[in-house]
């Protein structure tokens, strides 16, 4: 692969736009910029998860998620393309069975938290919903996307979550779940 950027400023997106790779020019507030830049965001928020220590069960299916994180990006930033495939769907739900096999039924809601790996892993999973949203919003109204795409963001963010239980379990830590209060007060009675 030769050089693809030999000058990391170029000036040309100060007036508020920016560049596609097939080099059609958006505004920095189009809706493919924000899935673009929350799938990024996505993307970066698992390569934190991936500097904690985590188990090697956990980290071999975050590395290629990464990777395809970046595809995904690809794919927004050169409308008509699709390089997410059934198989990279296939492979977050077959994650997912082998991660949750053993992990106790939810009495209740998990909060963010419970280790470091865990609440960074519950970052990346609210990003990934945000990630979702975005990409949903911009198929709805802007360009098609591939399905696939779509799929494979929604099956992450519920594989993010397992890893979340999955991480909140690393030497002995436990999940925290959500204590509601007893009896809600209701709008009346404020």
């Amino acid at each position: 692969m030769g050089t693809r950027l030999s000058r990391i400023y170029t000036r040309t997106g100060d007036e508020g736009t920016t560049g596609l790779t097939d080099g059609t020019r958006v505004t920095k507030d189009d809706l493919i910029i924000e899935a673009m830049g929350s799938v990024d965001e996505l993307n970066s928020a698992v390569g934190v998860v991936l500097t904690e220590t985590i188990p090697d069960s956990v980290r071999a299916h975050l590395t290629p998620i990464q990777h395809r994180l970046f595809d995904a990006g690809g794919e927004l930033s050169m409308p008509g393309t699709a390089m997410i495939q059934r198989q990279d769907v296939d492979d977050l739900e077959a994650a997912l069975d082998e991660l949750n096999e053993g992990l106790p039924p939810l009495q209740n809601f998990v909060m963010p938290g419970g280790t470091s790996a865990a609440a960074h892993a519950h970052m990346a999973r609210a990003i990934c919903r945000r990630a979702e949203r975005d990409t949903v919003a911009l198929h709805r109204h802007g360009p098609a996307l591939n399905s696939h795409t779509l799929h494979f963001l929604n099956r992450l963010s519920d594989l993010l979550f397992v890893i979340c239980r999955q991480l909140a379990r690393v030497d002995g830590g436990e999940e925290v779940q959500w204590a509601p209060r007893q009896r809600p007060s209701s709008r009346a009675e404020d």
